[in-house]
C-alpha cells in the first residue's frame, strides 16, 4: 500500500504563489506516475498536472500552464507543484495521487492512490 499525504495549502492573495508537497511511504513511488487534482465545491474533481516516473514526462490542465509547475524527487518519495500567478478561480482542495502505468490519463478513476488533500484559498 501506498499512504499520501499533502501539504503546503492555505491562503494566499491573488498574484502570490504556493508550493504542495506530496509526501508518499509506505512504498516507493519512483515507477509510478503521479498527478495533482482539485476539486472546487459544486465541481467534479478534475486533474491538474501529471508527471511520468521519470520526471521527464509532464501534462498540464490548460488553465494552469505556464503558472503551475509539477516535480518529483524520487530519492524523497516526494511530489511537488510550484503555483504561480494564482487566481481565487485556483481556489479548490488540491490532492495528489499516484497510479501503476502509463501517462495519458487525467480520470481520477484511473488512479490508485490519493491523499486526503490540503485546502488552496485564493483571495481577491
Amino acid at each position: 500500500q501506498v499512504q499520501l499525504v499533502e501539504s503546503g495549502g492555505g491562503l494566499v492573495q491573488a498574484g502570490g504563489s504556493l508550493r504542495l508537497s506530496c509526501a508518499a511511504s509506505g512504498r516507493t513511488v519512483s515507477s509510478y506516475v503521479m498527478g495533482w487534482f482539485r476539486q472546487a465545491p459544486g465541481k467534479e474533481r478534475e486533474s491538474v498536472a501529471a508527471i511520468s516516473w521519470s520526471g521527464f514526462s509532464t501534462d498540464y490542465e490548460d488553465s494552469v500552464k505556464g503558472r503551475f509547475t509539477i516535480s518529483r524527487d524520487n530519492a524523497k518519495n516526494t511530489m511537488y507543484l510550484q503555483m504561480n500567478s494564482l487566481k481565487p478561480e485556483d481556489t479548490a482542495v488540491y490532492y495528489c495521487a499516484a497510479r501503476v502505468g502509463r501517462m495519458g490519463t487525467r480520470r481520477s478513476q484511473d488512479y490508485d492512490y490519493w491523499g486526503q488533500g490540503t485546502q488552496v484559498t485564493v483571495s481577491s
